[in-house]
């Protein structure tokens, strides 16, 4: 039987006034009973509702409810763990998450108000080994898994690829140091496509050429991948790692992340292993669509276009984008943008009805990176964003609709983690397969272990005979 408080507690736990939280409760915002003058209102809907809007911060906290969890689960740790769209996955497959680590505060309150029992820690940079373990109540040996995706912004190609020169790069590294300490049987990490090519040290180009040292290491393409490499396997960890498109695992959006996993035993883990292709390659299922996702969504929260944008989206279809106008209106819609170089299909963007969507980004509605809905005059709803990544329909989202914009775009689709949980599980019972062979992960080439490794040493040996 839940608890259940008074106007006035309600207003002190909410930072509001007493009447705000009575015209909540007739606007029936908060699960409330009328007796007499006053209003009994219900803590967990106050709770809830607190969460939700931002009046309420999510605390640190341990885990709760340990005992009454199955003993039969493997557990994992979650680490940069943002709206939980990894973690679901890990869920779906299995896998119990003892604790989220998570410095956004409005992704904290997002978690607090789906997985209230898991334990809630906020900046990495603020915890020893010791004080997580206690958090999420096990001892090191009861670790099967860590898992997390460190800011992706210190290796975006986007960025200005600082790595490890960079708040954000020596999360990273504090990461993989609390991993290291805690040694459990897997590390996976989840990264952006630029982390295989960003250097460690990034020295300017105009301090390059014959006249300056040759580049070392660690300045080299691929350095801070390198570095992180080196680390984990004089630990005695065996890493292996491909670039994947989330399409090839049946999420309806061709979204790419690079997936390292790190095995403790000396196996090294097989590809993942794709269960829908683009065309119907290895009598696969063909990759899901925009139409199949969001069928049945009855409503929708979204932002809008300015007046000046939809002038030209009402002349375009599904799929179409800027290049799809009159040459006239393609320079007058993209201004000063017109004349940029790069291939600008994200200008006036319309998405196609029977392909998977785009790589979701953190604002439907910004001019470069439109993503518009394939009929409508208007950037997909934030309710379309949870079908392309894959979230549950009930999954409660915190903050003002632009917040959870980001929280969904920066996660990681359901399906992806949903095969990374399926390994790192057949990984721990000893019965991982290997991914069919020649099945092509991602768009890009030499996006592999195997040939990211000797393309790097390759670079190494030349710059090494260029400087003898």
């Amino acid at each position: 039987m839940s608890t259940r408080i008074s106007t006035s507690e309600a207003a002190r736990l909410l930072n509001i006034s007493a009447q705000h939280v009575r015209n909540l409760c007739r606007d029936q915002e908060l699960k409330a009973e009328k007796i007499s003058s006053s209003w009994i209102i219900d803590l967990d809907s106050v709770t809830n509702y607190g969460l939700r809007t931002a009046h309420m911060i999510a605390e640190d906290h341990a885990a709760y409810q340990v005992e009454n969890r199955s003993k039969n689960q493997p557990i994992a740790l979650s680490f940069f763990s943002g709206a939980m769209g990894l973690d679901l996955g890990l869920e779906k497959a299995g896998f119990d998450i003892r604790l989220a680590c998570e410095f956004n505060k409005y992704c904290r309150q997002t978690i607090a108000l789906n997985r209230p029992n898991t334990a809630l820690l906020s900046d990495i940079n603020d915890y020893s080994a010791e004080q997580i373990l206690q958090a999420a109540q096990l001892s090191a040996e009861e670790v099967d898994l860590i898992v997390g995706g460190p800011p992706c912004q210190a290796f975006s190609t986007a960025g200005k690829r600082k790595a490890f020169n960079d708040d954000r790069g020596n999360a990273f590294l504090k990461y993989i140091d609390l991993a290291l300490a805690i040694r459990p049987r897997l590390i996976v990490i989840e990264n952006v496509r630029g982390l295989l090519s960003c250097p460690m040290d990034h020295r300017p180009h105009d301090q390059r050429g014959p006249e300056f040292p040759d580049l070392s290491q660690d300045e080299m393409k691929g350095g801070a991948l390198n570095f992180v490499l080196s680390k984990l396997q004089l630990a005695g960890y065996t890493c292996s790692f491909n670039l994947y498109s989330a399409a090839n695992f049946g999420t309806p959006q061709i979204r790419e992340r690079v997936i390292i996993i790190c095995s403790r035993d000396g196996v090294q883990a097989p590809f993942l292993t794709p269960t829908h292709s683009e065309n119907g390659e290895l009598g696969l299922p063909r990759w899901r669509t925009f139409r199949e996702a969001v069928q049945g969504i009855k409503h929708h929260d979204h932002l809008n276009f300015p007046e000046k944008r939809l002038k030209y989206y009402r002349l375009l279809g599904p799929g179409q984008n800027w290049r799809s106008l009159t040459p006239e209106l393609q320079q007058e819609a993209l201004g000063k943008s017109y004349f940029s170089g790069g291939g600008k299909t994200g200008f006036l963007r319309r998405l196609s009805w029977d392909k998977p969507a785009p790589t979701l980004v953190t604002h439907p509605a910004m001019p470069a990176t439109d993503l518009a809905h394939p009929e409508e005059n208007r950037p997909l709803s934030i309710q379309e964003y949870k079908r392309l990544q894959e979230f549950p329909d009930d999954w409660q989202l915190a903050g003002p609709l632009i917040e959870q914009y980001k929280q969904v775009g920066n996660a990681v689709p359901v399906s992806l983690g949903y095969a990374v949980g399926k390994l790192v599980s057949d990984l721990l019972q000893n019965k991982a397969r290997h991914s069919p062979t020649g099945f092509k992960h991602s768009r890009y080439q030499a996006t592999s272990h195997y040939e990211w490794i000797q393309q790097f040493k390759k670079q190494a040996q030349r710059s090494l005979f260029q400087s003898a």
